[in-house]
């Protein structure tokens, strides 16, 4: 997101077997959806951003953010979706919750 703009509030919603982090940036809705596995395990199995949104690192926030929230719970990630999966190749400072 350009250094200009107000950082948008992520919103995140679960409810008992899924849960999805999203951003409204300029009117356009990126998300991250995620199904549970367990008490101790989030899948990440879709990342979407709008084409016009593309190539400003939206995407990156919403999986950051996912790893900081499961850390903080103790939980682990399994990133399916190829995105965010890119995403923990590039940090490996997530190993640890890497599963």
């Amino acid at each position: 997101m350009p250094d200009d703009a107000a950082p948008a509030e992520i919103r995140h919603e679960e409810s008992p077997s899924k849960g999805r982090y999203a951003i409204r940036v300029e009117g356009m809705e990126a998300e991250m959806t995620y199904s549970r596995a367990g008490e101790h395990l989030l899948i990440i199995d879709h990342t979407s951003v709008p084409d016009a949104l593309r190539g400003r690192g939206i995407g990156a926030i919403l999986v950051r953010r996912a790893v900081e929230d499961a850390r903080a719970a103790g939980k682990g990630i399994m990133p399916l979706c190829p995105f965010a999966k890119g995403q923990f190749d590039r940090h490996p400072e997530w190993s640890d919750i890497l599963r």
